[in-house]
């Protein structure tokens, strides 16, 4: 990070993603297999740190989908997820990756991201696409799940209409509407955020019976930096992956922003930022993070100028912590909606 004070735009820019920030990381934790309060952790010291190491001034770093796929897909073979042991495991999961983004940034491989040609991209992600709605159409739709696979799972809920929640289903509506419509009135309309406040009050208001976030433990994040090496074999081919494969995206942001704005970004650095930022999210006791399209391009439309933005983001989350009980009464459905 340069050594210049933030802008204008970065105070305004670093808010406004804080705000999408929380209720992402709510529902990434969810899709990673962990409470969802981790998700929160996921968010703060990693886009803090990560700040001071990125090149592009538009990149926010914290938890994503297909990162948090590719974790689901690497622990629940291992351990239950949701369970100690699994939380355990992908903070591990989390310093491994980061200690290998790390590696490669400071031995200038950051290239190795070119390798994954867009057409690879193409397929993974849209792959991962269909993962993760699958994933998420139980908790739109409101029903319950067992343990029978996302693919399964998805369908059982998909198919079978006398288990749907209705007012589940008003929410998610609302929350895609919102997300969508609002955009036509302009691009900073801040849909997530007006679904879940308003989601909150609904909720609290009527003793809504669906599923909701429930219980978040409040204060300040517990710096931890004790591990389950005994996992060590089974997470490090998996570490491997998601260092790479993950890294994609974070590359593909930077990349994108510095053609559009004719100004240059280093594929080293922003390896190191995102091996900083697995790090920082492992002691957090988090999961594997990465780079955000859907923050980072609200970051560039609100006016970010400086890599200062993403800091103020992390911050922003990391003073909000004491308060996320706020969120507890936030219905599940919308947070499948923001996901999908």
């Amino acid at each position: 990070m340069r050594i210049t004070r933030p802008s204008t735009g970065d105070i305004i820019a670093g808010i406004s993603v804080a705000l999408l920030a929380l209720p992402q990381g709510l529902a990434y934790a969810e899709l990673a297999g962990v409470p969802a309060q981790y998700g929160l952790y996921a968010a703060a010291l990693p886009c803090l740190l990560a700040a001071f190491f990125a090149s592009s001034p538009y990149l926010q770093t914290g938890p994503v989908a297909v990162t948090a796929l590719l974790t689901f897909g690497a622990l629940q073979g291992i351990a239950e997820p949701q369970s100690v042991e699994y939380i355990e495991l992908a903070a591990l999961l989390a310093l491994f990756v980061g200690v290998i983004r790390l590696g490669f940034g400071i031995l200038r491989l950051g290239k190795l991201a070119n390798l994954l040609t867009d057409a690879l991209i193409l397929g993974f992600t849209s792959g991962a696409a269909i993962l993760i709605v699958f994933s998420q159409l139980p908790k739109a739709l409101g029903v319950e799940t067992s343990n029978g696979g996302v693919i399964k799972n998805g369908l059982n809920a998909l198919t079978h209409p006398s288990q749907w929640h209705g007012i589940a289903i008003l929410f998610s509506i609302g929350t895609i509407l919102l997300m969508f419509g609002g955009r036509r009135l302009h691009r900073l309309f801040p849909g997530v955020l007006i679904s879940v406040v308003a989601g909150i009050l609904i909720s609290w208001a009527i003793s809504y019976s669906g599923s909701v976030v429930g219980e978040l433990d409040g204060g300040f994040i517990s710096i931890d930096f004790s591990f389950t090496w005994s996992s060590t074999s089974q997470l490090i081919i998996p570490a491997f992956v998601i260092a790479i494969v993950g890294f994609a995206e974070p590359a593909a942001i930077a990349r994108t922003f510095a053609v559009e704005g004719k100004t240059s970004w280093n594929s080293d650095k922003e390896m190191i930022s995102q091996g900083v930022a697995n790090i920082a999210s492992a002691i957090s006791q988090a999961f594997p993070v990465g780079g955000s399209f859907g923050r980072s391009s609200l970051n560039h439309f609100a006016g970010a100028t400086s890599t200062w933005s993403g800091a103020i983001t992390g911050a922003f989350v990391l003073v909000a912590l004491p308060f996320t009980f706020l969120l507890e009464h936030l219905p599940s459905s919308i947070l499948g909606a923001t996901v999908i």
